[in-house]
């Protein structure tokens, strides 16, 4: 009887882990998710002054190679 309870304990245990891991899946989806919200709102912002630093940029490294 007392085997059966500790196997049963230790059941619910590794039970409870599952779910833990599920959870901590769920919980870092929703981190990505906000992560990418913000970097597209920044992107979309400042699009066009990074457009244009990249355009000053190449420009000035076609100057130097040419």
């Amino acid at each position: 009887m007392r085997l059966q309870l500790t196997f049963s304990r230790i059941a619910l245990v590794g039970e409870r882990a599952r779910r833990d891991d599920g959870q901590a899946l769920v919980e870092y989806a929703l981190i990505l998710g906000l992560v990418c919200v913000v970097a597209i709102v920044l992107l979309t912002a400042m699009g066009a002054s990074v457009t244009s630093l990249l355009a000053e940029v190449t420009a000035a490294l076609n100057s130097a190679l040419s």
